[in-house]
């Protein structure tokens, strides 16, 4: 393969009198399309026939291309306009990733009507819909989009008035107005739709998303047409390769997260590429539907979860033509969502390297929904996980003094104006000079050297003090245990805020602990195995004897049996853990680490 294109970066760095650090890129930012629909036009044009998007159906995948994107799009953005939907009344989709969902959203951009993609999980959970039924107050939405209405049927009418009108394309919501997706994509184009696109700037709002809402109520972040191209701009002057080479992405990680729903589905829009959606997902249920898709795509840009890496390694290593064929056009592969545990790192470095591709740039970045996402990138080949790299074209990083700390915070083109109807929030997210607020540290992996990129250094908001009044620095810590078990956890939630020591809850990785107990158990079965106990209570000795202190040693854990909980916060739909929610919702277990709990496994066990 050619060596793969990527930026040229010239950091600059500046330490103020008041010790805070900015850093940025010399080379500016290149121009930026006004909307992103323009450049579906654009493709639309220069590549009428070329996949777009695909979708599986009952024999293959059902390909949509620029031409028919276009012709959809620009109907409906003529229907939604007609039924007087506007940014007061956005749109509401309730379905998960596919064709219809995309049209929707872009029909509605293209008239610069916002909308608004929701984890189905808030339809579908049943209960009193606290999360979805905030969400309705917050948008007022005008129209909603649920694929299969049958399903969202409960929901919508539990939450929403009868006055909001569905949009589906199988079922139907008793007692309310119906519309045929087919009708709407249909509708001929006419001057009022054409006026409205050319009316769109930079500040007109295209979508929102919302935040997970783990600690909270969801908030609806804003996000404008200038925001997410300039973040395309961004993506586009660092990934040069997508110049030479548009993108084959396949992918499964949720449109109404930032991640896909803004950085993967866009960049793949920005630069003509084709995006095949794949209907499986990085759990023991979902992998064999992604293995079997990536039998029939080849993807030059990849991302996944650490979880979802650890998973296909399984069927890389156990089948050699799905793994050449995955690695033979992969351009490079991304992880965000966790840290990812450097035993799995030069595992996937390794399979990587036997598949001839040595070469193949695995890394991460940071950034959040508020910027765009795409923030800082690492394009440098590291020996580790976790170096998040550098800032993009036009972002100018702040690091501010937080006692031993570093707080992050960034200004660029790419940033939200705020969140929807809540001046508040916004307030409280900027700083004196306009740099949003992350709310995490960073530090940088060379000593006083932007140049060598930043590492994660914990979230401010969720480092505690043990009862010796020293602070733990959660984030890292988490990643390093996870490290120093090698293998054994997927990933780690610290405990001990007023104890003499640290404890941790431990997500298991089911297949490696079933590895070492030699014996097909499950659940409760296979964590209390001797060889399991054993093999954990060794490596979290070994990962003691590393710490320097008593804020980086973990003396006891208990591995936690039971599933994460989406409805209660505990983990993300794109699969991260939320460190505070876990703790609340597993209080049971926090307790029961400081006990004589069968369950616990100490330095010292057996």
């Amino acid at each position: 393969m050619d060596k793969v294109r990527f930026w040229t970066p010239d950091i600059r760095q500046e330490t103020r009198a008041d010790g805070s650090i900015l850093v940025w890129q010399e080379t500016p930012l290149d121009d930026w399309p006004r909307a992103l629909t323009d450049r579906l036009l654009h493709w639309a044009e220069a590549t009428p026939d070329k996949v777009w998007l695909a979708e599986r159906d009952t024999i293959g995948w059902a390909e949509t291309t620029y031409a028919q994107a276009a012709e959809a799009v620009q109907g409906i953005g003529s229907a939604l306009l007609a039924r007087g939907v506007s940014a007061e009344r956005p749109v509401l989709i309730l379905s998960g990733n596919s064709v219809a969902h995309a049209l929707m959203a872009l029909g509605a951009q293209h008239v610069g009507i916002p909308s608004a993609a929701l984890a189905p999980a808030y339809s579908l959970s049943g209960g009193d819909y606290l999360k979805l039924r905030d969400i309705a107050a917050q948008l007022t939405p005008g129209l909603i989009f649920a694929d299969e209405a049958d399903r969202y049927a409960p929901a919508i009418r539990a939450v929403f008035g009868a006055d909001v009108p569905v949009v589906s394309l199988t079922g139907s919501v008793p007692d309310r107005e119906m519309l045929a997706f087919d009708d709407l994509r249909a509708t001929p184009h006419d001057d009022a739709m054409r006026a409205a696109h050319d009316a769109i700037t930079g500040d007109t709002v295209a979508k929102f998303l919302f935040t997970s809402g783990t600690t909270g109520s969801p908030k609806a972040v804003i996000q404008t047409h200038g925001m997410l191209c300039a973040n395309q701009q961004m993506v586009r002057q660092c990934f040069a390769f997508m110049e030479d080479t548009p993108p084959v992405v396949i992918d499964w990680a949720p449109w109404n997260h930032t991640a896909s729903g803004n950085k993967v589905f866009n960049m793949v829009l920005m630069n003509g590429g084709s995006y095949y959606i794949d209907d499986g997902k990085p759990t023991p249920q979902g992998i064999a539907r992604t293995i079997e898709n990536l039998r029939t795509v080849q993807p030059t840009w990849y991302f996944n979860v650490p979880l979802g890496y650890q998973m296909l390694l399984d069927a890389f290593e156990a089948d050699r033509a799905l793994r050449d064929s995955f690695f033979a056009h992969a351009q490079m592969l991304m992880y965000a969502g966790a840290g990812m545990a450097q035993p799995v790192w030069d595992r996937l470095h390794r399979v990587a390297a036997e598949a001839g591709r040595d070469d193949l740039l695995i890394t991460t970045g940071f950034g959040s929904t508020e910027t765009g996402p795409f923030c800082l990138m690492c394009t440098e080949k590291h020996p580790a996980s976790g170096n998040l790299g550098i800032p993009a074209h036009g972002v100018t990083l702040k690091l501010v003094p937080q006692g031993d700390k570093l707080e992050a915070r960034v200004k660029s083109p790419s940033i939200t104006p705020g969140y929807w109807r809540n001046e508040k929030l916004t307030a409280e997210a900027f700083d004196e000079e306009g740099f949003y607020m992350f709310g995490d540290a960073l530090k940088f992996a060379t000593p006083g050297d932007a140049a060598g990129g930043f590492l994660f250094d914990g979230r401010l908001a969720e480092n505690f003090k043990l009862a010796s009044g020293t602070w733990v620095a959660v984030g890292p810590l988490r990643a390093r245990l996870t490290d120093d078990l090698g293998g054994l956890a997927s990933d780690a939630v610290i405990a001990g805020e007023g104890h003499q020591a640290l404890g941790a809850l431990v997500t298991p990785n089911w297949s490696k602990l079933r590895e070492i107990a030699g014996e097909a158990l499950e659940g409760e079965a296979l964590l209390a195995h001797p060889a399991v106990r054993h093999a954990t209570a060794q490596a979290l000795h070994r990962h003691a004897e590393a710490a320097t202190g008593s804020a980086t040693r973990v003396t006891r854990l208990i591995y936690i049996a039971a599933p994460l909980d989406f409805d209660k916060g505990e983990v993300t739909d794109k699969g991260s853990i939320n460190q505070r929610a876990v703790l609340r919702h597993r209080a049971d277990l926090v307790e029961a680490l400081w006990s004589d709990d069968p369950r616990v496994i100490e330095l010292g066990t057996a």
